[in-house]
């Protein structure tokens, strides 16, 4: 599998992830991957920003916004994900 699948892949994961678990009204993936080739301690995975916006972060500070992300994305995080990040905002924010 090349580089370019591989990380179209991940995109796909993170967004079935994201999207089953948040129900995000707006979801952006970036793949940076290519930006950090050579990362040392990347192990092979790939470096991403994503905007979630979802109502289910409506009350809710930034970290606990992001841990439901973090949590949503766990085991993405340990196989497929080096870092991650993270823009969270309600449907209201985006205003």
């Amino acid at each position: 599998m090349s580089a370019r699948h591989a990380g179209a892949d991940r995109v796909e994961r993170i967004r079935a992830v994201v999207q089953d678990a948040l129900r995000p009204v707006r979801l952006e993936i970036r793949d940076d991957s290519a930006a950090h080739v050579g990362h040392v301690g990347g192990g092979g995975k790939g470096h991403f920003k994503v905007l979630v916006v979802s109502e289910l972060f409506s009350g809710k500070s930034r970290l606990q916004r992001h841990r439901l992300v973090h949590e949503a994305l766990a085991s993405l995080l340990e196989s497929d994900i080096h870092a991650l990040v993270l823009t969270t905002k309600t449907p209201e924010e985006m205003l």
